[in-house]
């Protein structure tokens, strides 16, 4: 069995669907798993729908209807006759959706969030299914939601893995060409459940695990996996191979091209991991794989953008010490903040944060509570691994440091 994983940039319209046809013929697809991200910029539009649910409800059905005339201007390019199959099925899962929002009792943000996030997977594979079956590659569309089972953490849920196991190896016919979503699974009452934004690399990782794959192939808008991400730095390089642990590290300092969780059950099997063009999938590419020496040996570049740093002290200039640290990381926990860095003297403790869930005045007022607090919103994480002088320099060329940080393989920087 080999994973096949096509994010939305590669099918954001009828041209990139065709095109994931050219890539199944031209690298073959016996069986073969393909994991689909949601089309193009959808995730994001459906975002502005939960948004409007909440805080704008006037505007509700509009938002919605931009999501189906997206997908509907897609549809009418690759079937030439309306009253095919996928017509139908495409307005029922926009009718659901929109029962849901009728019928819907919970105030939990996260939770509707999940609800109606998915539908950008459950359309996107619901419209290639139906076009690979009609130009004759013979497919079985199947609910993700039905093999990957998680807990109730709503929008970055965790893998139940006996059970996931259990269903996928009992129900996946790997005979056939199967067509699945990404980045959803469900949890024990069948609310629908999310992996974590960028999470379908993790869910051709997780199918890839349970069927004991040959490999995973991450079809992507560039060549491989780059040194940096070119939309921020100039001259990015491909790098031809890489182990486990080192893309595991890179993944850890924010790397884009692979998602965090993919590479440990990937590890764990010794499955190796394929990144490689859409444009261009006869390339090579990147393969990420047990023991592999980092080809080319350079500085590997990842920035992060939107964090806060925030710099605490005693208010009566004692040390911080154990105690402290403990507090602090237990708000940090309680208020779901991904830390990015952390640094620490005598008396003071700074740490680089994520605010994905909007909990960030709560923490600051929490901690004012109890030590005087700086915080700096909207700062930039640079980190730079296997970091050298000219790399340093060109870094910090220009910039305001706020905290710098060097260890034998890592440079970081926080920056204005």
């Amino acid at each position: 069995m080999q994973i096949f994983k096509f994010g939305g940039a590669s099918v954001k319209d009828a041209e990139g669907v065709r095109n994931l046809v050219n890539v199944l013929k031209s690298v073959g697809y016996k069986n073969t798993l393909i994991i689909v991200s949601a089309m193009g910029k959808t995730t994001n539009a459906m975002e502005k729908v939960v948004s409007n649910y909440f805080d704008a409800k006037h505007e509700l059905n509009s938002s919605v209807q931009e999501v189906k005339k997206y997908h509907n201007h897609i549809l009418l390019d690759l079937f030439d006759n309306e009253t095919h199959d996928v017509f139908e099925n495409i307005d029922s899962l926009f009718q659901e959706l929109l029962r849901f929002f009728d019928h819907n009792k919970s105030p939990d943000y996260n939770f509707v969030y999940d609800q109606v996030i998915a539908f950008g997977e459950l359309i996107s594979t619901s419209i290639i299914s139906h076009y690979l079956n009609s130009i004759g590659l013979t497919n079985s569309w199947l609910d993700v939601r039905n093999y990957i089972k998680t807990d109730d953490y709503y929008r970055s849920a965790k893998v139940n893995w006996n059970q996931t196991q259990e269903l996928i190896s009992k129900k996946v016919d790997t005979s056939k060409l199967n067509i699945t979503q990404g980045f959803i699974g469900s949890n024990s009452n069948n609310f629908t459940t999310t992996l974590g934004r960028e999470g379908s690399d993790y869910t051709a990782a997780i199918f890839a695990f349970c069927l004991n794959a040959k490999s995973v192939t991450i079809w992507k808008d560039v060549p491989g996996v780059l040194n940096a991400d070119p939309r921020y730095f100039e001259n990015a390089e491909l790098l031809n191979q890489i182990s486990y642990t080192e893309a595991i590290e890179l993944s850890y300092y924010g790397a884009s091209v692979i998602h965090p969780k993919t590479l440990q059950p990937l590890q764990r099997k010794e499955i190796p991991l394929l990144v490689k063009s859409f444009l261009n999938p006869e390339n090579e590419g990147s393969i990420v794989g047990k023991d592999l020496e980092l080809t080319p040996k350079i500085p590997c570049y990842i920035l992060k953008q939107n964090q806060t740093l925030i710099s605490v002290s005693s208010l009566d200039f004692s040390y911080i010490v154990e105690d402290n640290i403990r507090h602090i990381f237990g708000l940090l926990h309680d208020y779901k903040m991904k830390v990015s860095m952390i640094q620490n003297s005598a008396i003071s403790f700074s740490v680089c944060i994520e605010d994905n869930y909007n909990n960030l005045e709560r923490l600051l007022l929490h901690l004012k509570a109890k030590y005087k607090v700086k915080s700096h919103e909207g700062v930039k994480l640079y980190t730079v691994r296997h970091y050298n002088e000219a790399s340093v320099t060109e870094i910090e060329n220009g910039k305001e440091i706020l905290l710098k940080q060097i260890t034998p393989e890592i440079m970081q920087l926080i920056t204005i």
